[in-house]
């Protein structure tokens, strides 16, 4: 393994690192597109025939683009874009899901100047309407499923709303189909330079609305030598299919696996389909996938099948997952069972990728978040902003200039202040760094546990909870308890037909004290059938916080 620090300089311009001094820096040139950076690197005689999206429709058919074809398609729906008035800085709403619509949509906003609004069609309409609102979005580009059950309460929803796009259009809307095939004469493309801002993605928090985060196009530049790393410096593998359960509204599926891919030039597969086991080990075996992006819950369903390689003709060979912590015996079954190498990264929608894993380059420790990534500055502190000690909990931070940096929250500077603290910014993730640099996630700051003087993350308690062999999933919360100030609580599905106990739960109970620490065991257990989820497919842990924190409350009246 060789040390990404002793790399070549060829080598690090690949993976878009540059020395300066003793540390490498992330660089992006002043004209860095998106579109310029994906779709219209692969254009050329060797290239624009090569297959760029391979679509499997609901009835079962394929249907296979080339890198050729959705460009002709994304020049055709820019030019009926500018037709009906949009252009440069103006917001285009997508809310087409995991359908080629959505990446040629992609490539048509940037060729025009304008920014992509990601929506997701797991939003019900009260979200969509705020998202509409504050951005004050003119055009909608939607289906006709995910379009119907809002289509008459429209004009109250969407106020600002003028050219709403869909391929079964109804009275007043655009075909969608016909935009696609618009002529293009006499369209100039007016492509954004590396700070225009490219993207607007809603993304939920823990208090108030989704808000509504700004990147420009810089940062699928600043993201790439961390996309390297974690799929294991092996996305140009010249068989390289990728393919996400993830949404395409959010970073999952679009920054880190759509765009990703036809950054260096290979397919993703898709389709609509509902995310099961089942479904996904089936569609990875029909396409032969190589590559791909799960959020921990997703893999954690796909280890119920004891051994998938058994079962499915499988060509995964890497696995890269974030948003929330992966437990050691989900990576232990992904490395042993599913056979492929699985690689954890961290960050968030407005600061990412600052800490991860790259098997290919050094080892990976089962539970770890990884090392500081290659360009990323990387602090724990206190609540003052002040540094801790080795081996003890802080909260995660980077400096406010960090590369992957966003441009800022729409509509609401306040909520940006709030990131700050002195010359960093916040991300109210807790860890521990060891002696070898690894960080140890313990938990949201807002999701601590404060029992009896101490001071406990819900994370390990829930990987705990998971290397049980009668657990599904599991959510650790804290619960109001007038004696110790709280308790710890464990919300559990079980695998399969199981049924929940006393017996079991006295069982769960033991395990944590056993596995981690008498003060850490959680003094209740509930069974539940399944959890409700946010829109980027974790588990909702405010709603059980706040369930709990109401029940006391109405125990007190």
């Amino acid at each position: 393994m060789t040390p990404i620090n002793a790399m070549s300089d060829a080598a690090l311009l690949r993976l878009n690192l540059v020395r300066k001094g003793e540390k490498l820096s992330i660089f992006w040139p002043e004209y860095a597109n998106i579109y310029q950076m994906t779709l219209g690197r692969w254009l050329g005689p060797g290239d624009r025939d090569r297959p760029a999206l391979i679509f499997e429709a609901p009835d079962g058919s394929v249907q296979v683009q080339s890198f050729a074809e959705v460009d002709c398609a994304a020049t055709r729906l820019a030019a009926s874009l500018r037709e009906l008035g949009y252009g440069r800085g103006d917001y285009v709403a997508l809310h087409t899901g995991a359908h080629p619509d959505t990446a040629v949509a992609h490539m048509a906003i940037c060729k025009i100047g304008a920014v992509a609004v990601t929506l997701s069609q797991l939003y019900g309409p009260d979200t969509l309407s705020h998202a509409l609102r504050d951005c004050r979005a003119r055009v909608l580009l939607t289906d006709a499923a995910a379009w119907a059950p809002l289509r008459d309460e429209a004009a109250a929803l969407f106020p600002d709303l003028q050219h709403v796009l869909l391929r079964t259009p109804g009275v007043g809307e655009i075909d969608l189909g016909l935009a696609l095939e618009a002529d293009v004469a006499g369209l100039v493309t007016e492509l954004g330079s590396a700070d225009d801002p490219a993207l607007l993605m809603y993304t939920s928090g823990s208090t108030g609305k989704p808000k509504g985060i700004l990147h420009a196009h810089r940062i699928l530049a600043a993201y790439t030598p961390s996309i390297n790393l974690f799929y294991n410096l092996s996305m140009a593998d010249r068989d390289a299919v990728f393919w996400s359960p993830s949404d395409w509204a959010w970073v999952g599926g679009l920054l880190d696996m759509l765009l990703p891919a036809w950054l260096v030039g290979r397919p993703i597969a898709t389709s609509l389909n509902r995310f099961s086991a089942e479904q996904a080990f089936s569609f990875m075996a029909r396409h032969r996938v190589t590559h791909s992006f799960m959020a921990p819950t997703a893999i954690k369903r796909l280890a119920q099948t004891a051994e998938p390689r058994a079962e499915y003709d499988l060509a995964l060979r890497v696995l890269c997952t974030g948003g929330e912590s992966l437990a050691a015996e989900t990576l232990e079954w992904v490395e042993a069972r599913l056979g492929a190498v699985c690689n954890e990264f961290y960050g968030m929608t407005e600061v990412n990728h600052l800490i991860g894993n790259c098997a290919a380059l050094f080892p990976r420790r089962p539970g770890s978040m990884g090392r500081a990534y290659p360009g990323h500055l990387v602090a724990l502190v206190d609540e003052d902003g002040a540094p801790v000690a080795q081996g003890e909990p802080g909260e995660i931070v980077t400096p406010a200039n960090a590369p992957t940096r966003f441009l800022g929250y729409l509509n609401n500077a306040e909520k940006e202040g709030e990131m700050r603290l002195g010359l960093w910014l916040r991300t109210h993730d807790l860890a521990v760094q060891d002696a070898d640099g690894y960080f140890w996630y313990k938990g949201r700051s807002d999701d601590l546990i404060k029992s009896s003087g101490f001071r406990i993350g819900p994370a390990e308690i829930e990987d705990c909870l998971l290397s049980h062999p009668a657990v599904a999933d599991c959510a650790v919360v804290g619960k109001p308890d007038a004696a110790r100030g709280a308790i710890v609580k464990a919300f559990v599905r079980l695998k399969g037909v199981a049924a929940g106990s006393d017996m079991l739960a006295q069982d769960l109970i033991q395990h944590v004290r056993t596995r981690l620490a008498a003060y850490k065991a959680p003094r209740e257990v509930e069974f539940v059938r399944d959890f409700l989820l946010t829109s980027s497919g974790k588990i909702n842990r405010r709603l059980l916080r706040d369930a709990e924190l109401e029940k006391a409350k109405g125990q007190q009246r």
